[in-house]
């Protein structure tokens, strides 16, 4: 058994169309995984990149302990399940079972002096797996004879006899009635838990993702929008193509704004005369930008936390206006269709469309009802962008500050800016990377609340009577305690324009891979005598200074771009603030200035006519030379942007 590893996966076809952009994931031993997204999402391309069915344009892939770029289907040690069935119609169920265990090779020891399973071995293997599949009857029959789902579960038989380390299903259910598929989507989930192996699942039926992955992968262009629980998924949608497309109905969207009104948000939607508040408590982590009223955002609100029931009415505290169109019945629900604007039809999908969910309601076409809000259960995106603005883990603070006579001010919290922070008194936003939050420090806080999200521990801190949100390297214990602003990532702005910017934390040189005849003196070992002989080697010209390149990079390099366009190609490197070394030689560069931060130091360097900031411990002056860790490198082929490294 094994998990996989996808680190930034491409599939670039000739004419430059990207099918998979900037894949990566981490895929768990024993985990079912499902790839869900609408056709042409890349969700079947990169199964078949798993497979070694298609090659991998650039990144790296990793099944077990080995990378399988360049492994040969065969050897992989995977099996597939496609859509069709694939089946050999003259053979029996049984020989269609058998017919990969017969001509698979094995490691010859005692037991199998040619190479091959025993007669025995596949006896055994096929009719543990036709009982575990409940087709032993049918083992004699030909496919023919059989029903869709009896085929497919032929499909799956011939696939587990392998005993592979990853199970991979191409929609292998489309081709079933919806009853064979609920029946099929059971055994299937049970297969996985007798085979206690990895499973990796393509569909583009979210009920099938929802009911069958553990964690769900959902794909849009080639680009992955979310990975995630089937739950966090519906009620943590990244963006408002994740929300649309899981769940059904279609989550209802409309259009308004948000206008901060004390410690309460009214939530103007257009088209209409509805006007929703909520806690500004919900709207901690969203930006200040969102809320003057003015910036364009999304609503989402799901047909279930809409409700006409009587009694939800009478205590909701937010309620609007509905004009029936239509409604469908579906036996154990009724889905009410209709229009928030008076003069909408209901039938036409707009920025007013609403469908609510109901049971046993007697309602008319063209009936105006009033509908009750679960506002705990909203969802806002970014009217342009279509991300969310209600983010489980916020990538910034943001908080109203002064600065006066170099001391930072904000919560009651007062700061020395540090010489690197230059800035005129004044008013303004602050911005504070969650990430710059640190435990540890001289700044009284009380942690009021931890939340795993995505592997990190967010921690929620009240200082000063403001809210702020830092990350936690491990577990988080609630209560007072004191924290630490990374102030290099700080930023300070008025009236939307940025007044003391960030430090940048990404250093961008240009550059290209060439090749080069060497010349060399080798001993011989027998003789002793030494002659010159000539090889090809490969070297990186990053801005403007040549380095030996490393194995893995130049490797890459050709197997992403081919020979030919490997060598001269615009590249684009980048690395940290901590990779570049001072050195004798290197990388060309005149320092402009040092940046102090207090607890660090940072040459800011000309490169080229690119500003980069150094790290460094000592002071330095004048030209340098700057020699970067060509291990940290990240390889970006510059034309494609593809990253190759």
């Amino acid at each position: 058994m094994a998990g996989l590893t996808f680190k930034h996966i491409y599939k670039v076809y000739p004419n430059g169309t990207k099918a998979v952009n900037d894949f990566n994931m981490t895929v768990a031993d024993k985990e079912f995984i499902v790839f869900v997204g609408p056709s042409g999402c890349g969700k079947s391309t990169t199964l078949r990149m798993v497979a070694g069915l298609e090659d991998i344009s650039a990144g790296e892939l990793t099944i077990g302990d080995l990378v399988v770029n360049d492994v040969e289907p065969k050897d992989r040690d995977i099996a597939m399940v496609f859509q069709n069935y694939a089946l050999y119609p003259h053979m029996t169920v049984y020989d269609n079972i058998a017919f990969g265990l017969k001509l698979r090779r094995v490691p010859r020891d005692a037991q199998h002096k040619n190479g091959r399973m025993t007669r025995d071995e596949i006896h055994a293997k096929v009719t543990e797996a036709a009982e575990i599949l409940g087709i032993t009857e049918y083992l004699g029959k030909k496919p023919k004879e059989m029903s869709g789902g009896q085929r497919q579960r032929v499909s799956l038989g011939r696939a587990i006899v392998r005993e592979p380390k990853v199970m991979l299903l191409d929609e292998p259910l489309s081709n079933l009635d919806a009853k064979l598929r609920t029946q099929m989507r059971a055994e299937i989930s049970k297969l996985h838990a007798k085979l206690n192996t990895t499973f990796i699942y393509v569909t583009h039926d979210q009920v099938e993702a929802m009911t069958m992955g553990t964690r769900i992968v959902v794909m849009k262009d080639g680009y992955v929008q979310q990975i995630d629980t089937p739950k966090n998924l519906y009620n943590y949608p990244g963006n408002k193509f994740v929300a649309g497309f899981i769940g059904t109905p279609q989550m209802n969207f409309f259009t308004g704004t948000l206008k901060k009104e004390g410690e309460t948000v009214a939530i103007r939607i257009d088209g209409s005369d509805a006007e929703i508040k909520v806690p500004y408590s919900m709207l901690y982590k969203t930006k200040p930008s969102y809320l003057n009223g003015d910036a364009p955002v999304c609503i989402g609100l799901r047909a279930e936390d809409i409700s006409i029931d009587p009694e939800k009415v009478a205590s909701a505290a937010a309620l609007i206006k509905v004009k029936v169109s239509h409604k469908e019945e579906l036996g154990n629900q009724t889905l009410i269709y209709g229009d928030i604007n008076m003069a909408g039809d209901g039938y036409t999908e707009s920025g007013t469309r609403v469908i609510l969910q109901a049971n046993d309601a007697e309602v008319q076409s063209g009936e105006i009802v009033t509908a009750a809000l679960n506002i705990e259960k909203i969802h806002l995106f970014d009217g342009q962008t279509e991300v969310s603005i209600m983010p489980r883990l916020p990538e910034y603070n943001y908080l109203d500050c002064t600065v006066k006579g170099g001391i930072l001010s904000f919560g009651g919290v007062q700061i020395p800016l540090p010489p690197a922070i230059e800035c005129a008194d004044g008013a303004f936003e602050l911005l504070i990377p969650t990430a710059a939050v640190k435990q540890g420090g001289n700044i009284p806080a009380e942690a009021l609340s931890t939340e795993v999200v995505d592997g990190k521990t967010l921690v929620s801190y009240m200082v000063g009577g403001q809210r702020l949100f830092g990350l936690s390297d491990g577990p988080a214990d609630c209560g007072k305690q004191n924290i630490s602003l990374d102030l290099k990532m700080i930023a300070l702005l008025k009236d939307g324009q940025t007044q003391v910017a960030a430090m940048p934390q990404k250093i961008c040189m240009e550059g290209f891979m060439f090749k080069q005849k060497v010349k060399a003196e080798t001993t011989d070992e027998k003789t002793g005598k030494t002659k010159t002989v000539s090889r090809i080697e490969f070297f990186l010209n990053i801005g403007g200074a040549v380095f030996a390149a490393p194995d893995n990079i130049s490797s890459k390099l050709i197997s992403a771009m081919g020979v030919k366009k490997a060598f001269g190609g615009k590249l684009r490197f980048e690395c940290s603030p901590y990779d570049l070394k001072f050195d004798q030689s290197g990388i060309p560069a005149a320092v402009e200035s040092i940046a102090d931060y207090g607890a660090e130091k940072f040459a800011v360097c000309n490169i080229g006519g690119n500003i980069a900031y150094v790290s460094c411990a000592d002071e330095v002056s004048g030209n340098i030379y700057l020699r970067p860790d060509l291990s940290a490198l990240a390889v970006i082929q510059a034309d494609l942007d593809i990253r190759i490294v």
